[in-house]
């Protein structure tokens, strides 16, 4: 069929045509909203899941809901062995921008600018000429003694409350939206937990929304004890058969074509429902279709071009990152895994499959840990972040 009216989209954080089994997370946030904006308390939201299952995806919804109440909002995605005080500055800065040219008294406008500015200038940043700060594009002077210690947790609850009522003077609030939540260093993570429990409690018009892999619950939980009651945690997971079929046949349906029930049943074997998956089995599964219906043959002749382009971009990419002792590791794990479904496994079995003392395969483990390849969501256990890399590895031998 004609590539050009391909109706599919897969890619990293691409919207697809049919967001399918999201709408109760919508709806939710839709009523945190207005439930915020109106003044009553309620928790900001966490998402978690594995790569590929549309995280990014609804966490950028979710912004387009807030936007869509008239909410300021800002986007950070965190980095390994960066601060969040610049990021955060300038998803901040973009959050005020949206909400101070609505406000009738630029005096107040100036006053939160100018602390937004005290708290942007304890960043500082390193490039070939050395330490410089970064300057927001803010024409007011930097106020002293707000939001500017030093200290992460205090400049943010000062901001965050300044920046909350200048939004509350118009009846909306503040969004900040995280994604790759957990690459935030611990310090900085318990600050920002910190702070949102701050804001909370004062019933300030401020919401956080991270998004992270699935241990994200548990380093938020080790940074403060009560981070497990501060956040609505959303798991994100593979799509149910019907959420899956809706992901096919309603993008398909705008072009007037549709599907046999075997090819739908086809597709979903071979995806398991993973959104990424879902979305690169549909866009190739139309290029090679004949025309309409696509059959469960289509889906067949199209399935080792899918998984050619998966294996080098979604899968290969990943594994050419780790080294040969990281690729060792996972190795261990996909053999391991081969039983359960590629779950988590135990450390100690890895290091028995590898003929290896377990502390011997710390940095490895480590390593892989930091790039996100794998993660530990139990003390003792490793799991890959990524759906179907054990079957990838198994298959590359």
């Amino acid at each position: 069929m004609d590539p050009i009216r391909n109706p599919y989209a897969p890619g990293a954080g691409q919207r697809p045509p049919e967001l399918a089994g999201r709408d109760r997370e919508l709806t939710q946030f839709g009523v945190t909203l207005e439930r915020v904006a109106a003044g009553r308390p309620d928790r900001s939201m966490v998402l978690s899941g594995l790569r590929g299952v549309g995280k990014t995806v609804l966490l950028n919804a979710l912004r387009s809901e807030a936007v869509r109440r008239a909410w300021g909002t800002g986007k950070v995605e965190a980095r390994p062995e960066q601060s969040l005080r610049l990021p955060l500055a300038q998803a901040v800065h973009a959050a005020v921008r949206e909400v101070a040219h609505r406000h009738r008294d630029p005096e107040r406008v100036d006053q939160v600018a100018g602390v937004l500015k005290a708290f942007a200038l304890r960043t500082e940043l390193v490039d070939r000429k050395g330490a410089r700060r970064w300057q927001p594009p803010i024409d007011v002077t930097a106020a002293k003694g707000r939001a500017d210690s030093g200290d992460l947790e205090l400049d943010l609850v000062e901001l965050f409350t300044d920046v909350g009522s200048l939004a509350g003077d118009l009846g909306v609030g503040v969004a900040l939206f995280v994604d790759e939540m957990q690459d935030v260093v611990p310090d900085e993570l318990a600050a920002l937990c910190g702070a949102c429990h701050e804001i909370s409690q004062q019933a300030a018009p401020l919401l956080v929304v991270g998004a992270g892999l699935p241990h994200l619950p548990v380093a938020l939980s080790a940074s403060k004890s009560y981070a497990e009651r501060l956040f609505r945690y959303v798991s994100v997971d593979r799509l149910p058969r019907e959420m899956a079929d809706r992901a096919w046949t309603v993008p398909a349906g705008t072009e007037d074509v549709g599907y046999e029930p075997d090819a739908l049943d086809e597709l979903y074997r071979l995806t398991d429902g993973y959104p990424y998956f879902v979305q690169a089995y549909g866009k190739v599964t139309w290029d090679v279709a004949a025309g309409s219906p696509i059959t469960a043959d289509d889906v067949r002749g199209a399935a080792p071009e899918a998984e050619s382009e998966l294996a080098v971009g979604f899968f290969g990419a990943r594994f050419d990152r780790a080294t040969p002792a990281e690729r060792d590791y996972m190795s261990a794990m996909a053999d391991l895994g081969h039983a359960t479904d590629d779950l988590a496994v135990r450390t100690a079995d890895v290091a028995a499959h590898l003929d290896r003392k377990p502390q011997s395969l710390s940095p490895a483990r480590d390593g892989l840990v930091k790039k996100g390849l794998i993660f530990s969501g139990e003390r003792g256990t490793v799991a890959f972040t990524v759906p179907h890399f054990g079957k990838f590895l198994r298959g590359q031998r």
